[in-house]
């Protein structure tokens, strides 16, 4: 065929794919999937619309770690004072904890349980400011967890399995619902200063979600975020155009599964546009007094925790989806841990948290936030009522209690129970697949409509699936 009946290619890809067999048509394929895999590139943390209405947007988890004694604070067990001393009886069967096989003589509770709030909410006098706002509080006192060591059980909590590695229910929130804010993170963690708790940071980890979705740390002091702040000689001007350039490099390289990579992309713009809403966030002087005074800020002992008590509640005003806060971690001396001197030990920690948690959901409420807030109260475990080493009392995974405020939590109940002594959850028992179940339908989201594939399988929050716990806002 002469060259002049050879037809001319009509477009530039016909050109491509005539010419050098075709291997110009293969490299605009890769060029086109290239650019259309950068130009697909989106938020990952853009808001996301529930399932269903919600009755909260953000979550702020008060996390005691150690394992509060919910018969010294919540759990009154009057049958504790007529049975002190003796052993506990052999129809209750063996009871196993880590140091502890059930042998041990009873011991009653060192404080005094009265009445508060309309609801006539039994409460121990450890509490007396959290006293005041029992109408506001639903106390579940039938949880349980499978494990008596902490950090298993801190994983069942944080992720629903007693094994590290999966994804914490921060990062689960933050990938069902995104973040309300642009230019602060969505899911933050404020741990002890002292240390953080013995299962550490698989409690606010990812696991197999995107990376973009993990807790970011906001330590104790007065610059929460490590090297926020750019150098002195760098303008906005050169530091905007070397997150430009940087990302047009990632662009060249980044693979759509490459998700440490996207959380780190994610995370230099977010450093960037934090820079000028972070220090207003985190300003606590912009306070009243009156306002500081009511977390405790006044006084040394409640100030440090009263501190983070009052910066979550600014981070949640300013739209972070979750803010995770730890009383206890690091020595034993500074955790819920009272294997001896349980009085010494629940004064102290109690002492700490006590104003600071009540001038949380008092100030939330005057704000008008506690409706659009979930505050949550609870630990790996509880205690058992006999006695360890005289003066303690060992770990109780069988039975213990958890409270929930605000969110369209209805306060002023108790919901569930445990035996006449304390030791296990009788009647409708709640494993930490309800507990988080109930979560997430409060936050608006279908349990089983969170999930993620991970080496073939629909991973969840709820595992194989939780019951939420309707009685706590009252459906």
């Amino acid at each position: 065929m002469s060259r002049e009946h050879v037809p001319r290619p009509s477009t530039r890809r016909e050109l491509l794919l005539r010419s050098a067999n075709g291997f110009g048509a293969i490299a605009l394929q890769w060029l086109l999937a290239r650019d259309a895999g950068a130009a697909a590139r989106v938020n990952p943390l853009a808001p996301k619309p529930p399932h269903f209405p919600a009755k909260a947007r953000s979550v702020i988890f008060l996390y005691m770690v150690g394992g509060p004694s919910q018969i010294d604070l919540f759990d009154p067990k009057p049958a504790l004072a007529k049975f002190a001393g003796s052993r506990l009886p052999d129809s209750y069967g063996k009871v196993g904890s880590q140091f502890t096989s059930g042998d041990t003589p009873l011991m009653s509770s060192p404080w005094e349980f009265r009445r508060y709030g309309r609801c006539g909410m039994t409460l121990s006098s450890l509490l007396p400011h959290l006293a005041e706002c029992v109408d506001d509080i639903c106390f579940v006192r039938s949880f349980y967890t499978e494990s008596v060591v902490h950090a298993p059980a801190m994983y069942q909590v944080h992720t629903g399995r007693i094994l590290a590695g999966h994804p914490s229910m921060g990062s689960w929130i933050a990938y069902g619902l995104g973040s309300q804010s642009e230019n602060l993170p969505a899911y933050v963690v404020m741990p002890q200063p002292e240390g953080t708790p013995e299962g550490g940071t698989p409690c606010w980890s990812a696991g197999y979600l995107p990376a973009v979705y993990q807790g970011t740390l906001f330590r104790p002091g007065p610059a929460p975020v490590l090297d926020l702040q750019p150098p002195a000689r760098m303008t906005p001007e050169r530091q905007r155009a070397t997150l430009d350039l940087l990302q047009e490099m990632n662009d060249l390289d980044a693979g759509a599964a490459d998700s440490a990579l996207a959380a780190r992309i994610s995370s230099y713009e977010l450093a960037y546009r934090m820079q000028s809403s972070a220090p207003e966030a985190i300003d606590l002087s912009r306070e009243s007094e009156e306002t500081r005074r009511l977390y405790g800020l006044d006084q040394r002992r409640t100030a440090e925790f009263g501190a983070r008590c009052l910066l979550a509640r600014r981070l949640v005003e300013r739209g972070v989806r979750f803010v995770q806060m730890y009383s206890g971690g690091g020595p034993v001396s500074m955790q819920w841990d009272a294997h001896i001197d349980i009085r010494g030990n629940h004064e102290k920690m109690c002492g700490l948290t006590d104003q600071p948690v009540a001038g949380l959901l008092r100030d939330l409420k005057q704000r008008g936030l506690l409706d659009s807030t979930l505050v949550i109260w609870g630990s790996e475990f509880g205690r058992l009522p006999m006695s360890q080493s005289g003066t303690g009392r060992d770990h109780n995974p069988h039975g213990f209690t958890m409270w929930f405020a605000g969110g369209g939590v209805r306060g002023g109940q108790a919901i569930g129970e445990t035996d006449e002594l304390g030791v296990r959850a009788v009647g409708d028992r709640y494993h930490m697949r309800d507990f988080h179940a109930t979560i997430l339908y409060l936050l608006g989201l279908e349990q089983n409509r969170v999930w993620y594939l991970h080496n073939g399988r629909q991973e969840k929050l709820t595992d194989f699936g939780g019951t939420p716990i309707a009685r706590v806002w009252g459906g």
